[in-house]
């Protein structure tokens, strides 16, 4: 075996709520290793370095020598709980004087389920009115001045908000996104009157008209910026120290799809917000295409909720007009709905008497009942351990769980409702399997798509348990399961390419469209991403680019992407971006303009996006053995139907299925950070991959 140093792994880790998960990847002989180890919520960098040690003993290094280790990549939660939970510290806000109440108006729409907003009560502001400062000069929307920058009212604010104490804040001027000179100006003036302020410039985190949007955006990454720098420079010290005093490349996901270095994305923390959640879509979109299903749906179950999004031919779906909690954010993420349906999502009685699961969750400490910390709420994972649907054990023994402390919780909830302590947690795990199946159709249907059409793939420590309930309840093909499910998201780590996005608003109609600065703009978003990509070590050939434009018709308050072809931008290029249009938008809304020459096609964004491609790791074929058959490890009692009762049904240790086994329901797959209850009357088979494929059986 090779010494430390003549080895090279790169390392994917992803911090949950509840597990870290880690998997490591040897860059000369292929071999891939996971595993994974509790999170540690009081200092997540902890449960960090944990993994890394962890996962090279389990590659044959030595404990503390990190030698060996070419690059990290990270998916985070900090800047996601931060938001979700709730814990903005003091904000300052600076805009254009006048427009000082510009978060109070927002939008007019109101949220889902408040139809009439009589009934709507309008959440606090990210930044309280009293804490709103406004600064003289205006620019129009060509980003022309049409009043000088006033730069003592300028000095003014800041030496207000040093005098408060506030050291966050966001600056958004009007059409700022045109032309950034007066947010510069603000920026140097608060260098020289309030040096310890940490400042975000909406010029420099969303280049994109809509004010109210763009000062969100802009505030939601002054919001996180400390935290996040906090938590990235600690990991990034300790990696160092633990690689012996060296600088290991160390890069952080992104939620559109990409990774940065963690020396970029400190000042780019707002790209951040959905980390973890945008790996695991695109470790399963990866495995899936692999396998052969080009239209997927990944269903994501950790220990605090379950996290869902659309695969369309190996590329998982873009948004931007996505939010994290209450907060908008207008930056190009995943597309991926979120619910509150974990292992540790609590069960709980509303006042009218009716049961209730999630969102709110025990977390990793002090947990579900079972895990015998001092919980005191039942949860969706001891509903699944007093059924009999996991073991009395997680990560294959390494942490027990106490099944009479569930059962005594469940016990004690079914007396409250009337019920069998068996209906009682079915009822529990049919409430969640449903609220997974809503979020399924809201990331589907919205787009017009048919979840019928789709298979599943389910990933993540809890992903899996409910999958034969999600296919009756959606009518879906299939499940698959891959390999080592509860490590998806840290194997999607390892799949990631360098990526950055650029944009400018242009807004312009077809007809009057200049193919000539579409072309300049794309030039200049093209070498900004060209010194992002030569920043982060990538030579002049490898660099990527792709270019999209948002199009719409005018009129409408909204916009469809498309992609623009490579090249030279003239007037055909033009046309075949708007034909484009017109089929994307019929697609995404069942109708189109493109024969009604009396509705204009709108340019809006143009966008590009720099890549900087990454050695992945390969899927290979498992060899089908000699012999397929089914060998259980063992029996159990399972409770698959409230109404049957237990059943003693067949344990299945996963590494013992060779490609080809084939596995009639009922039956429980088990595996180091995952378990699959196969239940009656479905089928499952190895593919050649190592996947489980679960379908209903044949009648």
């Amino acid at each position: 075996m090779p010494a430390p140093d003549e080895r090279r792994i790169r390392i994917g880790i992803d911090t949950g709520g509840t597990f870290t998960d880690v998997v490591a990847f040897d860059e000369d002989s292929g071999e891939v290793v996971t595993t994974k180890t509790p999170s540690t919520p009081s200092n997540p960098a902890d449960g960090f370095m944990a993994g890394i040690d962890k996962v090279l003993g389990l590659l044959g290094l030595p404990a503390g020598n990190g030698e060996a280790i070419t690059a990290v990549s990270h998916g985070t939660t900090v800047a996601t709980n931060q938001l979700l939970e709730g814990k903005v510290d003091r904000l300052g806000f600076i805009t254009t004087e006048g427009y000082e109440s510009m978060l109070e108006i927002a939008r007019q729409s109101v949220p889902d389920g408040y139809g009439n907003s009589y009934f709507w009560v309008k959440p606090s502001r990210i930044v309280p009115r009293d804490l709103v400062r406004g600064v003289g000069g205006r620019l129009d929307f060509t980003g022309a001045e049409v009043r000088p920058f006033d730069e003592e009212s300028a000095r003014a604010a800041a030496r207000w908000f040093r005098a408060q104490g506030i050291t966050t804040l966001g600056v958004c001027f009007l059409h700022s996104y045109a032309n950034p000179e007066h947010e510069e100006r603000m920026r140097s003036v608060l260098a020289e009157e309030h040096p310890d302020a940490v400042v975000s410039l909406s010029s420099q985190v969303l280049r994109e008209y809509r004010e109210y949007e763009r000062a969100m955006t802009t505030l939601v990454d002054a919001a996180v910026k400390p935290r996040l720098s906090a938590y990235v420079t600690n990991i990034t010290s300790r990696l160092n120290e633990y690689a012996g005093e060296r600088t290991v490349p160390f890069y952080v996901m992104k939620s559109n799809g990409g990774v940065l270095s963690a020396d970029e994305v400190v000042h780019q923390p707002i790209t951040t917000v959905l980390s973890g959640p945008a790996a695991g879509a695109l470790g399963a979109a990866l495995i899936a295409q692999v396998a052969g299903f080009d239209k997927v749906l990944t269903s994501d179950g950790g220990g605090t909720s379950t996290d869902v999004s659309v695969v369309i031919d190996g590329e998982p779906t873009l948004t931007t007009e996505g939010s994290v909690g209450a907060f908008p954010s207008k930056i190009p993420m995943i597309d991926v709905v979120t619910v509150g349906a974990g292992g540790g999502s609590i069960a709980w009685l509303s006042p009218e008497g009716t049961l209730k699961v999630g969102p709110h969750s025990a977390g990793a400490d002090p947990g579900p009942l079972c895990y015998g910390k001092g919980g005191t709420d039942v949860t969706i994972t001891d509903a699944h351990v007093f059924l009999g649907r996991i073991p009395p054990h997680l990560l294959g023994g390494e942490i027990p769980l106490d099944v009479e402390a569930a059962r005594a919780g469940i016990e004690t909830l079914a007396d409250k409702l009337g019920m069998t302590p068996e209906a009682c947690a079915a009822g529990v795990l049919e409430i969640s399997a449903w609220n997974q199946a809503n979020a399924l159709r809201q990331v589907t249907v919205k787009r017009g798509l048919d979840v019928r059409d789709f298979t599943l793939t389910t990933f993540g420590g809890s992903g899996s348990l409910l999958l034969c309930r999600l296919v009756d309840v959606l009518g879906l093909r299939a499940v698959l399961v891959p390999p080592n499910p509860g490590n998806v998201s840290a194997f999607g780590l390892l799949t990631v390419d360098v990526k950055n996005d650029y944009v400018r608003t242009h807004v312009t109609l077809a007809e009057a469209l200049d193919a000539g600065v579409v072309t300049a703009i794309y030039d200049e978003l093209t070498a900004q991403a060209t010194e992002a990509l030569t920043t982060e070590g990538f030579a002049d050939e490898q660099h990527q680019f792709v270019r999209t434009a948002d199009l719409r018709y005018f009129g409408q308050a909204f916009e469809v992407r498309v992609p623009v072809p490579e090249g030279p931008v003239d007037a055909d290029v033009l046309d075949a971006v708007a034909g484009r249009f017109h089929a994307e938008h019929r697609a995404l809304y069942g109708y189109d303009f493109a024969t009604d020459h009396s509705q204009q096609v709108e340019w809006v964004n143009l966008r590009v996006s720099g890549i900087g491609p990454i050695q992945r790791p390969e899927i290979r074929r498992r060899e089908r053995g000699a012999e397929t058959g089914v060998v259980p490890t063992g029996h159990r009692r399972v409770c698959f139907d409230p109404a049957v009762g237990y059943v003693n049904t067949p344990v299945l240790w996963r590494d013992d299925l060779a490609p080809g086994t084939e596995i009639s329901g009922p039956a429980i797959i088990e595996e180091f950070g995952s378990t699959v209850p196969l239940h009656p009357g479905f089928a499952a088979r190895i593919d050649d991959f190592g996947n489980i494929i679960v379908t209903r059986s044949q009648a």
